[in-house]
């Protein structure tokens, strides 16, 4: 995923002074902590307003750490147990070095996992996208982009998250028999400005780069601003992850080829309406896998107009 538009989290975690305020602290809280700051979340944070406005005897917040950090997560977390909240839904940024973290949430609340899961945790469920199924469809992409083959270049934030890894692991179970080469994986630390200077440097040393790929939602933007700075549109290819508003005007002016996109509304939603559940002693719906799901979509040339439109209305909380 990531980075605008929501608040950091002092905002957020500030303690309610007003007397109303007071009243809703009375409620039993949930909380959605995030890994960056991005429209891919305020998408989900429409899905935990509509779950809100459905159960308004909670009170449910998203969370958007000030940096993107394991241990800027450990802080807030750490913030919302002293508080005793019900329920935290957490993407969790390196789960592998959280576990312990991830394990005093579960010992305390419910926690459920979204977007990247941390299994050999004790969370009780993960909702989200099929990573490694993610990564197929992108791989698919990619030789539609590149029916010849050619060089491929990926970028991300940090391969330390679940959900990097096993994109990578999806495209490259694609890609095996095609005739495309993935040169090498550039990460960032979710720093827009290193997510662009990386695919700079890609298009200033590699002159025959065929295919940029970007694995989170803030890379194909800046895949997007970079090739276009480098007057290279049309002889790199680009096919992205998720749908920021840049990503969606690539594909619509021919930029970009294709995205792979999430349903981060349902991510919000499902979490919040299944911590109510379990807190009404329901956990029914909970897989023998553990796994809840969420199918992604290609968005192209054919359908990015009506997509932007679902987008606008989402974003302004329409």
């Amino acid at each position: 995923m990531h980075r605008r538009s929501l608040l950091a989290v002092p905002a957020a975690l500030a303690l309610a002074s007003a007397p109303g305020q007071a009243r809703a602290q009375d409620k039993k809280s949930l909380a959605f902590v995030v890994n960056v700051s991005a429209d891919f979340w305020t998408i989900c944070k429409r899905g935990i307003e509509k779950a809100n406005r459905e159960h308004p005897e909670f009170s449910m917040e998203m969370i958007v750490p000030g940096q993107a950090s394991a241990a800027e997560q450990r802080r807030i977390v750490d913030e919302l147990l002293a508080r005793r909240v019900a329920g935290i839904a957490i993407s969790p940024i390196n789960p592998a070095n959280s576990t312990e973290m991830l394990n005093r949430v579960a010992a305390q609340s419910i926690l459920f996992t979204s977007d990247s899961d941390a299994p050999n945790s004790n969370r009780m469920v993960y909702i989200g996208t099929d990573n490694v199924a993610a990564g197929r469809e992108a791989g698919k992409q990619m030789k539609k982009s590149l029916p010849n083959g050619g060089k491929a270049m990926l970028f991300v934030g940090t391969m330390d998250a679940d959900n990097a890894r096993e994109r990578v692991q999806g495209i490259r179970e694609e890609l095996q028999g095609s005739e495309i080469n993935i040169v090498d994986i550039r990460t960032d630390e979710s720093d827009i400005a290193r997510a662009k200077r990386n695919v700079e440097d890609t298009l200033a040393r590699y002159a025959d780069i065929n295919l940029l790929v970007g694995l989170w939602a803030y890379n194909t933007p800046q895949i997007y601003q970079a090739v276009k700075g480098a007057g290279r549109e049309g002889k790199v290819k680009i096919v992205g992850f998720d749908e920021d508003a840049l990503t969606l005007r690539g594909i619509a002016d021919g930029t970009i080829d294709s995205t792979v996109v999430q349903q981060p509304y349902e991510f919000g939603y499902q979490s919040m309406v299944g911590m109510v559940k379990v807190l009404n002693n329901d956990k029914s719906f909970i897989p023998a896998n553990k796994q809840i799901i969420i199918p992604t979509r290609i968005i192209d040339k054919s359908n990015v107009a009506e997509f932007q439109k679902q987008m606008r209305d989402l974003l302004r909380g329409a």
